[in-house]
């Protein structure tokens, strides 16, 4: 792994006006199922796509370029979007951020398939690519199913303060989507963290119902959140999981697994929305992080 220490060459940088999606690209077939799902918010969001590919060398960059720039003229033909592209040399885990943030992104999409794959976009090493990022990252393991929406999204609550953040992506998305969310929450018996998760799902159905979010609260069965959201979310064919990652994931976590490692690869192959905890107002306003 090479990490750069001068700023990376680039090809084709965002304007600051722009909010585009990034898609990590590989030449895989999981960052084509990655572009099919960008294309598809692309177009809702009337934004641009960018992108992202990596290199280890300097020296490969030029010739990466000419690659991209044929994969970027395919898809124009294919989808009629025409994706614009960044080549950089580093380490994904910060250059992937990098361009990102750069860029003001909305969201990434990435694709992944499980456990497999150290230095590609997958299992474990995914998560620390997206807990880097300001925004957003849309996991999938699928291409998405011709010209469905987002129209159901799982949305479990627990004790954690970043559910609030969680709200104010809801209500960005209700707005650009007209989604429909499924608060889900397990009966927790420790008082503390049952009194917590109650006052989460109270602020969140305050705020969804100023917001006039489309919303219902679901009891789950069973003691595992994670476990109960994925198959709540195959029982109503949701669209996204959207969750929040863990604030200082240590390096144990990547090895070992931790829960949103666990629901970003379901075997249900479901699509998950990884929101980063921030501080202060987000970029909607109105809740605190």
């Amino acid at each position: 792994m090479i990490i750069c220490l001068r700023k990376p060459k680039t090809y084709n940088i965002m304007n600051a006006n722009n909010k585009p999606i990034v898609v990590p690209w590989d030449f895989s077939k999981l960052s084509i199922y990655a572009l099919e799902h960008a294309v598809l918010l692309a177009k809702t969001l009337e934004e641009d796509i960018i992108l992202a590919h990596i290199v280890k060398r300097k020296s490969d960059i030029d010739i990466s370029i000419e690659k991209m720039k044929k994969v970027a003229n395919e898809y124009k033909k294919k989808y009629g979007i025409k994706p614009k592209i960044d080549v950089r040399a580093g380490s994904i885990f910060s250059v992937i951020s990098e361009i990102i943030n750069e860029s003001n992104a909305t969201f990434a999409v990435m694709g992944t398939h499980g456990v497999k794959g150290m230095q590609k976009f997958t299992g474990s090493w995914a998560l620390k690519v997206i807990v880097g990022s300001n925004a957003p990252f849309i996991v999938v393991q699928e291409p998405p199913i011709t010209n469905k929406k987002l129209n159901n999204i799982v949305f479990p609550i627990d004790f954690k303060f970043s559910a609030k953040e969680k709200l104010i992506w809801a209500n960005f998305i209700s707005r650009k989507f007209s989604a429909k969310f499924h608060l889900c929450y397990i009966n927790i018996t420790d008082p503390s963290l049952k009194r917590k998760t109650f006052s989460n799902i109270n602020i969140s159905k305050k705020y969804l119902s100023e917001n006039m979010v489309d919303y219902e609260i679901v009891k789950l069965e069973g003691s595992n959140v994670t476990e109960e959201a994925v198959k709540y979310s195959k029982k109503i064919d949701a669209d996204l999981i959207m969750i929040s990652t863990t604030r200082n994931i240590s390096f144990q976590d990547y090895v070992l697994g931790a829960s949103e490692q666990k629901i970003i690869v379901n075997k249900e192959k479901i699509p998950v929305m990884c929101i980063n905890p921030r501080k202060g107002i987000t970029r909607t306003g109105g809740v605190t992080g």
